[in-house]
């Protein structure tokens, strides 16, 4: 039982992984054993996150956009020329975000963040299939980063957000039941408040985080180790027998609602 929570070398993916939560999950990894790959969207992220992480295990870069086809070719390619073309551990992370009032709410806000946050998830975990059926590691895993917004009505006027992470739920639970014969199990986490650029415009104001905080059950924001752990769960032996699970970790928001 020792080793039971145990990534010590396995290779994981984790989009997004250069700020915010996918910088939690991507830092907790390499502490923890892993071998990880952090792809990030913005020019030079990756690259300089990689490079602190490096300092304690292994850690490598990729700049790609997921809404870009021969960027998700790009990423296949490096799976392969860095972890010989098996990878145990997919983490879709990657996600953008768009806030209007609806009546103005924009098509390039609606498109944007479902061709980000849905359709770049697909299209990424079915390029990768061939990487996870030839992990050493069975089952293989695929973790996506969901959001309580698509477990409840969100406060705020961000509805093609929401909507996308819902699907992101459905999706998640729709590829566990395929996948699960090869092999490959496919589980979803729905955080609730964690600082991130999406969230420093409202926990840059001391008074809009205390109310947020306030209506957290357990009184605080999510922090690195709650994010990471639960990931670090997933991809360890003691979750080998969990697919198709959206699991919240938000301090009690959505279980209570």
């Amino acid at each position: 039982m020792t080793d039971l929570f145990s990534v010590t070398g396995r290779t994981v993916l984790v989009t997004g992984g250069s700020r915010g939560i996918g910088e939690m999950i991507a830092r907790g990894l390499v502490e923890a054993g892993a071998r990880v790959l952090v792809c990030a969207r913005k020019p030079g992220a990756a690259e300089a996150v990689a490079e602190e992480l490096s300092k304690t295990g292994e850690c490598h870069a990729l700049q790609a956009d997921l809404t870009s086809t021969s960027d998700i070719a790009r990423i296949v390619e490096t799976v392969g020329e860095r972890f010989g073309g098996r990878l145990d551990v997919l983490v879709n992370n990657a996600g953008a975000t768009w806030g209007a009032p609806l009546e103005e709410f924009p098509v390039k806000g609606w498109e944007k963040v479902l061709s980000t946050n849905v359709t770049g998830l697909f299209e990424l975990t079915t390029a990768l299939l061939p990487a996870l059926r030839a992990s050493g590691e069975r089952p293989a895993r695929v973790i996506n980063i969901g959001s309580i917004d698509g477990l409840r009505v969100p406060v705020f006027e961000n509805y093609s957000y929401s909507a996308s992470k819902a699907a992101v739920h459905m999706l998640t639970r729709h590829l566990a039941k395929r996948l699960a014969g090869e092999a490959i199990t496919v589980n979803a986490i729905a955080p609730g408040l964690f600082p991130s650029q999406m969230t420093r415009w409202l926990l840059d104001d001391p008074e809009g985080r205390a109310q947020v905080e306030s209506g957290i059950p357990l009184g605080r924001m999510g922090q690195q180790e709650d994010i990471a752990g639960t990931v670090i769960f997933l991809a360890s032996r003691a979750g080998a027998y969990l697919t198709g699970a959206v699991i919240p970790v938000d301090g009690g928001v959505s279980g209570t609602a």
